[in-house]
This record gives C-alpha cells, sequence and structure tokens, in this order.
C-alpha cells in the first residue's frame, strides 16, 4: 500500500499541571479534567499514535515504521530503524501550574540507566498569559554540592535562571539543561523520542499521593550540564528562500526546525526524495498539501507527516498562515 500524508489521532496525558488548552484555544472535544500534553505524533511506547485517516487509519506509527522502513523515514534515520523507534515526538503542552523542576539526560546516560534514548527538545510558545515564565538554565556558577544542599534546604530556585515567556518565543532545551515551564504557557514540543525525565524539585506537591511523582535528585544531579548559565529564547536566523520568509529555529543533530510565513493561497514547494520524512504543522490558518497521490488537509495545530519517499509536494496556505517544518537533518560529516 502506497504511503501519503499521514495525520494522526493525539494521545492525550492528563498530568496534574495541566489545563483546559487544547479545548479553549485549539477547539479539541477532550475529556473532563486536566489535560496537560497532547502527544501529536509519537512512536514511544508509553504514547503511540495511530494514523486518523486514509487506508493506513487505526495503524500504529511504529507499525509504519516496521513495514515501510526508510520510505517512512528516510536514509537519514538508519539509527531509528535499528532501534525500531520513530525518531521524533511531537506535543502540544498546556501548562497550568509549574511544571516539575526537571532534567533530560543525553543519549549515552539514558540508555545505560534507563533504557531509554536522551531528550534534547525545543519549545515553540503559541500563547502566554500575561506575566508568564519559566526556569531555564543556571542564574551563576554552580557546582554540585551547591545545587544538592540547596534542593535539600528548599531553596533550588535561588539557583536557577528565570526569564519571561511570550507567544512566538522559541526556546532550544539540550539535554543537560535544568529547566521547569510556569503557569500560563501553551506551546509546542519538538524533542527525541524519549521520556526520560528527572525530576529534582515539584514544588511540594505530594510524592506519593494519588498522582505519583518521585524525586531523581541524584541521577539529576549526574547530568545537570553545569555550563547552562543564563541562555535566552534562540534568536531565529531569517532565510531568503523563494520569496518566503522563512526562520531558522533550530538545528541540531536531531532534528532541524523551521517557522514559515505564507499569505492566503500562497504555495510552498518542496521534495522528500528519500533521506528524510518533513512534519508540517499550521499554528495560525490551515493547509492543503498537495503531491503525486492526491491531496491532504491540515487544520490548525494538526501535524502532517510526509513519508520520506512521497516525492515531491506543495503546501498551500488557506488563510494567513505561520507554519513550521520539521525534518531530521544531514549528519555531520
Amino acid at each position: 500500500m502506497s504511503l501519503y500524508p499521514l495525520t494522526f489521532a493525539p494521545v492525550l496525558k492528563p498530568y496534574t499541571w495541566g489545563g483546559r488548552k487544547l479545548d479553549e484555544l485549539a477547539g479539541r472535544a477532550i475529556p473532563a479534567g486536566k489535560i496537560a500534553e497532547s502527544w501529536e505524533v509519537s512512536g514511544h511506547p508509553n504514547g503511540e499514535t495511530a494514523v486518523l485517516e486514509g487506508p493506513l487509519a487505526g495503524r500504529s506509527l511504529a507499525e509504519l515504521q516496521a513495514d515501510y522502513g526508510a520510505d517512512l523515514v528516510g536514509t537519514r534515520n538508519r539509527q531509528a530503524l535499528e532501534r525500531t523507534r520513530f525518531p521524533l515526538l511531537i506535543k502540544l503542552l498546556d501548562a497550568n501550574e509549574w511544571l516539575s523542576v526537571q532534567v533530560h539526560p543525553g543519549d549515552d546516560y539514558a540508555l545505560r540507566h534507563e533504557g531509554d534514548l536522551g531528550k534534547t527538545e525545543m519549545w515553540v510558545v503559541l500563547q502566554a498569559d500575561p506575566g508568564a515564565e519559566l526556569l531555564f538554565g543556571l542564574e551563576r556558577a554552580t557546582d554540585r554540592d551547591q545545587l544538592r544542599r540547596a534542593i535539600v534546604e528548599n531553596r533550588l530556585e535561588s539557583l536557577l535562571h528565570r526569564l519571561p515567556a511570550r507567544a512566538g518565543d522559541v526556546f532550544f532545551v539540550p539535554a543537560g539543561t535544568v529547566h521547569a515551564l510556569g503557569p500560563g504557557l501553551f506551546l509546542a514540543e519538538i524533542q527525541q523520542s524519549s521520556d526520560a525525565t528527572y525530576r529534582v524539585y515539584d514544588w511540594g506537591r505530594d510524592p506519593v499521593g494519588p498522582e505519583p511523582r518521585p524525586l531523581h535528585v541524584e541521577p539529576a544531579l549526574e547530568v545537570i550540564d553545569l555550563t547552562a548559565i543564563r541562555p535566552r529564547a534562540v534568536e531565529p536566523h531569517r532565510l531568503s528562500e523563494d520569496g518566503h520568509e522563512i526562520e531558522a529555529l533550530a538545528i541540531c543533530p536531531f532534528f532541524e526546525t523551521h517557522r514559515i510565513s505564507l499569505g492566503d493561497g500562497d504555495g510552498y514547494s518542496g521534495a522528500c526524495t528519500g533521506e528524510t520524512f518533513e512534519l508540517w504543522c499550521a499554528l495560525t490558518g490551515s493547509i492543503d498539501v498537495a503531491w503525486s497521490g492526491g491531496q491532504a488537509v491540515g487544520t490548525q495545530l494538526q501535524w502532517l507527516l510526509l513519508p520520506a519517499r512521497i516525492g515531491p509536494f506543495e503546501v498551500r496556505a488557506a488563510g494567513e498562515s505561520t507554519l513550521l517544518r520539521v525534518r531530521t537533518p544531514e549528519p555531520a560529516a
């Protein structure tokens, strides 16, 4: 069966810090209660997404990768094929309360200790309440003993870098960077396909209550990057490509992300020729994607996965649209 642009049924995570913005801002029918995360495109066993429409409806992303291999993910992603894990995980996050202060390990540590990949990630802020902020890296030079004492004495926050966050801001969060999202943030997260998280502080929430959230102080202290001092939001690098307004937001060994602005009816032409898949999402507006086999529609905040062997395609905006394009980069020489 031929591959085509794929949409997925999200997997919802009702964590304690969530809210209702998937309903209020994205217009989605969601269950009652707090919804913190929507795993939009995922091959991770903790939340595999299934195809929403077309002949492959109901098939999980992991099943598709097993069946289609490089035709789905591309030749750049041989390690993903060897690990039988789609390389990226896309989420929408609704922070209605402070998330735990946490850190993610890199690949080597995570594979040794967790049997999972490491987690480098990035955030694109979609909406921010007035005064919204986050903790991101260290405020000043600090050693691990100082961090341990601050955790024991319940004053870790004083050692962390606090900064405001506004709609449109972009933050690149390498593995090892200690961080926490604050209340009033709704954002898209692009990350390695990993669920490895070490919490060092959880704002006094009960670690053994109805929603247990244990802390992982010692492994966190082992992986925190002490050189991540006062990091800032990304300054997008503006590109000119066929008259389009394009911003390079993040390029790392795991993903590269561009933000593209299109006017109503404008089109962007590309091609998936076997090296990598592409993920597209309209943050505002909506899009039509045409390829040799037909046409697909991407509604606002719905992610479309274009398989690596789909060939030439055109993304056309319906209304003024701001788009994200995510793909895997060429391996370093």
